[in-house]
C-alpha cells in the first residue's frame, strides 16, 4: 500500500471515531477535501475496503453507511442497534446469537460466510430510559 494509502485510511478512521453517527462515503469525502483537494470517491471506497476487511469499521448496509468498531479493532459479526431518532449506533458481540444464526441457514444448505444484524429501533436516551443504541 502506498503512503498516501495508508495516510488517507488514518484520516477516513478518525473522522469516523470523531462521528457519533455513521457516515456515507460521500459525507468522508466531504470531510478529506479540506487536506486533499484533489481526492475522489474510489480513494475513499479503497480506504473503507481495507478498513472493513481488517475489521475497523463496520458497514450498515441498510443505511449504506460506515461506523468505527466499537469492539476493537479486529474481524468479527456484530449486532448493530440503529436509533431512527438520534442515528446513534451500538455494537454488541454475541457468538451465540451467530452460532444459532448458521445453524439455522446451514440446516437448508445454506453455508454462510458472514452476519450482517441490523436492528432499527429506539435507543435509550430517546425514549428516556437507562442506556445507549
Amino acid at each position: 500500500m502506498t503512503k498516501r494509502g495508508e495516510e488517507i485510511q488514518r484520516q477516513v478512521l478518525a473522522v469516523l471515531r470523531q462521528s457519533s453517527t455513521p457516515l456515507s462515503a460521500y459525507d468522508l469525502l466531504d470531510h478529506l477535501w479540506d487536506s486533499h483537494p484533489k481526492i475522489a470517491a474510489p480513494t475513499v471506497y479503497r480506504a473503507l475496503a481495507a478498513l472493513t476487511g481488517r475489521g475497523s469499521i463496520h458497514r450498515l448496509e441498510s443505511l449504506n453507511a460506515y461506523m468505527a468498531c466499537q469492539c476493537g479493532s479486529h474481524p468479527h459479526d456484530s449486532i448493530l442497534s440503529i436509533c431512527g431518532d438520534c442515528g446513534s449506533v451500538g455494537e454488541q458481540v454475541s457468538p451465540d446469537v451467530l452460532e444459532i444464526l448458521s445453524g439455522l441457514a446451514q440446516a437448508s444448505g445454506f453455508t454462510p460466510d458472514r452476519h450482517v444484524i441490523e436492528v432499527h429501533g429506539v435507543c435509550g436516551i430517546c425514549t428516556g430510559g437507562a442506556g445507549a443504541a
